[in-house]
């Protein structure tokens, strides 16, 4: 999978926006990948136009998120429009896979991923192309 650059200059601490988008994902995905500290403007950026594309028609939303080892963490802006993100899109996301082997991840996944149910779910960076078939519903 080829990964292409969704990089923007503006950031709420100051650097470049962390977040690219996964080409080559199976039809009906979105995907990203994170790296180093990601901020809100990942999310008002990158993220939220990607979802809200891939809602058109009312579709529900199928996303892989890849937080592998160059993924750093959060702004704390990020972090807020993380929570407002995901529960303004509570009813809308169909399945949702998370790729990290990030222990800190899992561990908020088990704590808040109750609110998503079965349309969560975590793989290993090493399971992506698993992650990928799962959300694609395969």
């Amino acid at each position: 999978m080829n990964v292409a650059d969704a990089r923007d200059t503006n950031r709420d601490c100051g650097g470049s926006v962390m977040i690219e988008r996964i080409e080559g994902a199976p039809a009906g995905v979105v995907a990203f990948k994170a790296a180093g500290e990601v901020g809100i403007d990942d999310y008002t950026k990158a993220l939220k136009p990607a979802l809200d594309s891939a809602m058109a028609g009312g579709r529900k939303i199928r996303a892989v998120f890849l937080l592998g080892p160059e993924f750093t963490g959060y702004t704390k802006g990020a972090k807020l429009e993380d929570l407002g993100l995901g529960l303004s899109f509570l009813r809308k996301w169909e399945r949702c896979a998370v790729v990290t082997d990030s222990q800190r991840i899992r561990d908020l996944m088990r704590r808040y991923g109750w609110m998503m149910g079965r349309r969560l779910r975590h793989f290993s960076v090493a399971d992506l192309p698993a992650a990928m078939r799962w959300a694609a519903g395969k």
